[in-house]
């Protein structure tokens, strides 16, 4: 408005029509607020048909083409930041939860890190799969000193297993085997080693199709040898009850090998009996319960912390 305002003051179209003499740039511009009005008409694309640009000026028909073209650009950018923001998942890598430590121990037979992830919404996360690399530093044999030496971690990726069903809180699984970089790690090695093993689940926003990814790290000091998570599904009355409050927790198990998988691979030391494993599971559950009745004034806690789903049923088609 003000540039068509100068252009009508420089041409003397804001002079007394008898004075003028000749046709002015702007037809029926006779002050700042006029050319204001056919500023704003040219950008929105109004055109009443009062005000217009004559021939007369060839710097006010230049000013007319590119104020419609920086309004073009600026409504572009407008829709395209609105939609953005619109289609962004609020926050949602935040309600994808990921164990505060991860735990080395026996499954079927072999040590395996585990680690534990879940979701506290309700709504699913579309295609999850989760990945892990180990960062530490390495030196090749040529004496090249390599300060973030990334290394994969196989999560099941030949099998399909690194993709899941986030439905409830899963244990992601590692099997430390000879072709794991953790393979010559032993439970004192952890106390020394110097790595960081990092690990991302990413999927698509159920109700967006936009992708997510949440990420989480465990130093060797946040790595748990000879534990295991507690479960936190239960079954109630015909539903499965997820208790998220002991989503970090676990519990020790004193039978598993202090040595390194090479080591227990080589040596064939005895493993112990899957009796053994079952009571000291039973032991585990047994403090935990006694805990949750010395506890049992903080049953209010929030409804945030459980969630409740109807346990599937055989032949329940509908």
């Amino acid at each position: 408005g003000v540039i068509f305002w100068v252009i009508a003051v420089a041409h003397g179209d804001l002079e007394p029509a008898e004075g003028r003499g000749r046709t002015p740039c702007v037809m029926q511009v006779h002050g700042f607020m006029a050319a204001f009005l056919f500023s704003i008409e040219t950008q929105t694309t109004i055109g009443y048909g009062l005000r217009c640009v004559t021939e007369e000026c060839p710097v006010a028909v230049f000013m007319v083409v590119a104020q419609s073209i920086v309004g073009c650009i600026i409504d572009s950018f407008m829709i395209g930041a609105i939609m953005a923001k619109m289609a962004r998942p609020k926050k949602r890598a935040q309600t994808l939860l990921f164990s505060h430590n991860a735990v080395v121990a026996l499954r079927d037979g072999k040590l395996c890190l585990m680690w534990r992830v879940g979701n506290l919404r309700k709504s699913h996360i579309v295609e999850a799969h989760v990945r892990a690399q180990l960062i530490k530093p390495r030196v090749t044999e040529e004496g090249e000193y390599i300060p973030l030496d990334q290394i994969d971690i196989d999560v099941g990726f030949d099998k399909g297993l690194d993709r899941i069903f986030l439905v409830s809180p899963i244990t992601i699984l590692h099997e430390i085997d000879e072709a794991s970089p953790l393979f010559g790690i032993s439970r004192q090695d952890l106390e020394t080693d110097d790595f960081e093993i990092v690990v991302i689940l990413e999927g698509m926003v159920e109700a967006t199709a936009m992708t997510t990814q949440a990420r989480s790290s465990y130093l060797a000091n946040e790595i748990l040898w000879g534990h295991r998570f507690e479960p936190v599904l239960f079954e109630e009355k015909n539903q499965y009850k997820i208790d998220y409050s002991h989503f970090h927790k676990t519990y020790e198990v004193p039978s598993t090998p202090r040595c390194s998988a090479k080591d227990l691979v080589e040596n064939k030391f005895l493993l112990p009996s899957a009796n053994s494993f079952c009571y000291e599971n039973e032991l585990a559950f047994l403090s935990r319960d006694e805990e949750d009745e010395a506890d049992g004034d903080q049953d209010g806690r929030s409804p945030q912390a459980r969630h409740d789903f109807d346990r599937p049923q055989a032949g329940g088609g509908g």
